[in-house]
């Protein structure tokens, strides 16, 4: 759904966010971020649907809630009017969430009675809305169980016996369970305005639930209202608005949605001192590009920015660790190996820049682990489609040879002209001298020539890993027809699986990430078999974290 932004204090033409299905909404307290979330629900007219774990939760004291049209509270008022003989008198939004959900399976389940009655054998026994957050519900606290007695919601721990109302939830349970409910009663395309999404919930649990919660409806926007960075960073397709003031006369604010161009400023400095997390600076921009949406969910031990160009990284990561006795922050970055030698890859390195052991970003998507992980996850066989993939690579590739010689030669000597050029001269003259030996010095078409003995050896040896460390072609994806093979309709269908896969937990996901942290040399010393268990920091092997 198209987005559109509030009045701005410069008097510019608000902003559109089109075709938007994730916002996170920051800013410092008392930036006016709140009144910039209601004026983004005003716009959002019939379509608007707003959500809050500590409203739900608290008693309405006043008899007042959020009585939007199709709210919570308007549903509630709704059905005790279709139902006078059985009202109820709930305190809490969540109380009313839950009596509703209740209702709707009695509904449910009379109308299947009704049509057994009347003849209808075909009539399937029907799933409710409590079924789905029943299951999604006991996913998340596999140690919880639920029941229903007497038109009742009752629950239990394993190994006791005891039975109990959800008012003797934890507040994260309750948190969990509300949302889970909340988000299915939602109309279609609805603008969900979630405030404050990670309150009451452990931070090693939000990223996962709120990945469920978006899959559930991907029919809507969702608007986080949230001052972590670290829930900010976590989403995936995200388009982040920095509310930095609001001007109460004119109604209208200053703001910024953040773009891939940004410099790491004061502001967003500020709001990466928030992060628990250590800080991974990347390539690309935070909407659209591979690395942004890749990268959080290979490394969620780290708060990930994208910052655009490999010289920007390379530059805030040197900015960020220089002032690390004020904020204590550990900040590393992740650049394409493009076409950089060993010694310039391990110079990188050595700067707490992490270089993956394959040419560019989609190159990580034609790696074994990422092909098999695609093909099982779509049930085709894996081992003939990585063995079809790699010879298509392989005559691509040999189709190709020439020219990526050519461009790793231009790269080499572009690399070694700038060095040579910044040596100190005694005058001009020495200088032209200098230029007029460098062709020779520099021996461009003998490093050809060896480069592409090494381009062939490549192939007639089969080495696949090492085509990818220096194939920088974007259109191998295509030509290797991997995406097909895999049994997805386009090269963007690929990636999505792909993505897709990573936000799971399960044993693909988990071969996938594997495969993935080795092309960095990385050991992982996190459980991977929990999203729930904590996390620690990634090291590189042989180095020191």
């Amino acid at each position: 759904m198209d987005i559109i932004l509030p009045k701005r204090i410069d008097g510019q033409e608000p902003g559109l966010l089109p075709d938007t299905q994730q916002i996170t909404i920051i800013g410092a307290n008392g930036s006016g971020k709140s009144r910039f979330c209601t004026q983004l629900m005003k716009a959002a007219g019939d379509k608007a649907y707003r959500i809050s774990a500590l409203r739900a939760l608290l008693p309405e004291h006043d008899g007042k809630g959020n009585d939007l049209p199709g709210s919570i509270n308007a549903l509630f008022k709704q059905m005790n009017a279709y139902n006078p003989h059985i009202t109820n008198d709930a305190d809490t939004e969540f109380e009313k969430l839950t009596y509703i959900m209740l209702m709707d399976e009695f509904r449910e389940l009379m109308n299947y009675k009704t049509g057994l009655m009347i003849g209808e054998k075909d009539r399937k026994f029907p799933k409710t809305k409590l079924d789905i957050v029943v299951k999604r519900w006991q996913e998340v606290f596999p140690r919880n169980k639920v029941l229903r007695e007497n038109g009742k919601l009752l629950f239990s721990t394993e190994g006791n016996t005891d039975k109990y109302s959800s008012l003797r939830l934890s507040d994260g349970e309750k948190t969990v369970l509300y949302y889970l409910g909340a988000v299915l009663y939602a109309m279609p395309d609805a603008v969900i305005l979630v405030d404050d999404p990670e309150m009451f919930i452990h931070h090693n649990l939000v990223r996962t639930l709120w990945n469920v919660i978006e899959e559930m409806r991907p029919d809507c926007t969702f608007i986080y209202n949230t001052h972590d960075v670290d829930f900010a960073s976590s989403r995936v397709d995200n388009q982040c608005v920095w509310v930095k003031s609001f001007d109460a006369e004119q109604i209208a604010w200053d703001y910024e949605v953040m773009t891939s161009s940004q410099h790491l400023d004061d502001g967003l400095y500020y709001e990466l001192l928030g992060s628990r997390k250590p800080v991974l600076f990347i390539e690309g921009d935070a909407t659209h590009s591979l690395d942004s949406r890749l990268y959080p969910l290979i490394f969620p031990e780290y708060t990930v920015k994208p910052l655009g160009s490999c010289n920007k990284v390379i530059e805030v990561v040197r900015s960020f660790n220089d002032l690390n006795s004020f904020h204590h922050l550990i900040s590393r970055g992740i650049v394409d190996r493009d076409r950089r030698s060993d010694h310039e890859v391990e110079y990188l390195r050595q700067k707490n820049i992490f270089v993956p052991d394959v040419a560019e970003v989609e190159n990580i998507f034609m790696i074994e682990a990422v092909i098999r992980g695609v093909a099982q996850y779509n049930h085709r066989k894996d081992g003939e489609i990585v063995t079809k993939v790699k010879n298509n690579v392989f005559k691509y590739f040999n189709s190709q040879l020439k020219q990526q010689a050519l461009q790793h030669v231009r790269h080499r000597v572009k690399h070694d002209v700038e060095i040579r050029i910044d040596m100190k001269f005694r005058n001009i003259n020495a200088l032209e001298e200098h230029m007029l030996d460098l062709v020779n010095e520099l021996n461009p078409r003998g490093f050809y020539e060896q480069t592409c003995r090494e381009f062939r050896k490549l192939v007639q040896e089969g080495d696949y890993m090492g085509i990818l460390r220096v194939f920088n072609q974007k259109q191998m994806i295509g030509e290797s027809n991997v995406a097909i093979l895999c049994g997805c309709q386009s090269k963007e269908s690929y990636f999505k699986t792909v993505l897709h896969i990573l936000k799971t937990d399960t044993p693909i996901s988990r071969a996938m990430r594997t495969g993935i942290k080795e092309l960095f040399g990385f050991t992982d010393a996190t459980n991977p078999d929990t999203e729930t268990a904590p996390k620690q920091t990634i090291q590189p092997k042989n180095q020191e974290q």
